[in-house]
């Protein structure tokens, strides 16, 4: 008999699960607690757009489906630093400079990948679906739905429904795993920049973003040539700002440049939501042999490495293949998954931390300018020895925990030849005194 999956959550990873499971012939069924998002209008301000790089199109190409998912991308090849005052700066991510991160809307995408997942054998999708109540050890959910309470039973249970997951909180109810999460002191808000006379306002082949130390604000293109910014903020500082002369003379002086661009500046500020960030950190991720967290619900990042979807891509393609290693039991899949993942995730939600201070203040510095200029000729006089830790996270499917552990040995060992250098600088100088004195 063809074993039943549920996954609860038909977003990212969850509708990329279930064309995964589709292929393997299982009987698949996504829950969604929206409606079809396909339908109507978008949630406002809650988008954030997206940075698929190499993980995220890894796990496209293995079905097929990057071509088609990926058709409204746009490329990034670098930074574009937008200062208080002064010209912009470009910083290519790549030492080569032809390689590039794709920005893409997260809605986009996911209207993508739900119609893959629904044209897929065997998937059906219910939206309006909200967990009420799982029994993680018998597959038994109730969903609460316009229609009232339904009642289904599930072989396994996958929660792929983001940062709050339900299936987690049920978890946890229940006892079967433990759960903390670390709040950032900062939220996000979405601002918008159209397009002008049909065309992008700003450089479409960059991510922008305007550091200020212990804020920063970003914008990335979308196809309809306008753009989607995101203030990243102390948590506080948004209520500060109550009304339309608070708001512009704040832009005025900390963003000069935004201001002409942005016409619905002021509307945008007061009615888009603040946003929270946070990492999550779930132990286990499965109970059971039948029930799991996957993505978000697992392992919520904060986004300043652009990692989160492709992270939870990643975690799709390593239970594809934990079900492939384990002649397809999950009894013996969900806990090699997560034995393979954890350290994984526990690494990028470090490095986008660190990311964060390098965008909002780092990055302008003279110093940081020079040692990425260093780091890239480095990669080009060094190829395949020496890699900058950006490009292996971004360019790579290299495993998050071996960057750390690779990128960590490359600064010991520039560390030491920079003190060899210095070492025989000094005692060839001395030398040259000797001499000189003779």
């Amino acid at each position: 008999m063809t074993e039943r999956v549920a996954i609860v959550g038909a977003g990212l990873a969850g509708s990329l699960l279930g064309c995964y499971l589709a292929r393997r012939g299982l009987s698949v069924d996504l829950y969604e607690r929206r409606p079809d998002p396909r339908v109507g209008q978008p949630e406002r301000g809650r988008s954030i757009n997206l940075a698929i790089s190499e993980r995220g199109l890894d796990a496209l190409r293995r079905i097929g489906l990057v071509d088609s998912v990926m058709a409204d991308a746009l490329p990034m090849k670098g930074r574009m630093i937008h200062p208080v005052a002064g010209p912009l700066d470009f910083q290519q991510y790549s030492a080569s400079g032809d390689r590039a991160i794709n920005s893409i809307s997260r809605g986009t995408l996911n209207n993508a990948l739900l119609d893959a997942a629904a044209a897929a054998p065997g998937v059906s999708v219910h939206f309006e679906h909200r967990l009420a109540e799982l029994d993680s050890c018998t597959g038994s959910m109730v969903f609460e739905t316009p229609g009232g309470k339904v009642k289904v039973s599930a072989d396994v249970v996958l929660g792929a429904d983001g940062a709050g997951s339900a299936v987690r909180e049920q978890l946890l109810a229940e006892g079967a795993v433990g759960e903390s999460v670390d709040f950032l002191d900062y939220g996000y808000k979405e601002l918008s920049i159209p397009a002008v006379n049909a065309d992008f306002a700003l450089d479409p082949g960059a991510l922008h973003i305007w550091p200020r130390g212990t804020s920063m604000m970003i914008a990335l293109p979308n196809p309809d040539r306008s753009f989607t910014c995101t203030l990243f903020w102390p948590a506080g500082d948004f209520d500060a700002l109550s009304n339309a002369a608070s708001i512009e003379a704040h832009f005025r002086t900390h963003y000069p440049d935004l201001l002409p661009l942005a016409p619905t500046l002021v509307d945008d500020y007061l009615h888009n939501p603040v946003g929270v960030l946070g990492t999550v950190h779930t132990q286990p991720w499965q109970a059971h042999g039948r029930t799991a967290l996957i993505g978000d619900a697992a392992h919520a990042i904060v986004p300043f490495y652009g990692q989160g979807a492709n992270c939870a891509f990643e975690d799709v393609v390593e239970l594809d293949r934990c079900l492939a290693d384990t002649g397809g039991s999950w009894a013996r899949a969900l806990p090699l998954y997560e034995h393979r993942r954890r350290e994984n995730t526990e690494a990028i939600a470090a490095m986008a931390l660190d990311n964060f201070v390098e965008m909002r203040d780092k990055v302008t510095s003279p110093v940081f300018r020079l040692g990425k200029r260093i780091e890239h000729t480095l990669e080009r006089l060094l190829p395949g020895r020496y890699v900058s830790r950006y490009e292996l996270v971004s360019f790579s499917t290299t495993p998050y925990a071996e960057v750390q552990q690779r990128v960590h040995r490359q600064h010991q060992f520039l560390a030491a030849a920079v003190l060899l250098g210095a070492g025989v600088l000094g005692a060839a100088a001395r030398i040259a005194r000797s001499g000189a004195r003779r």
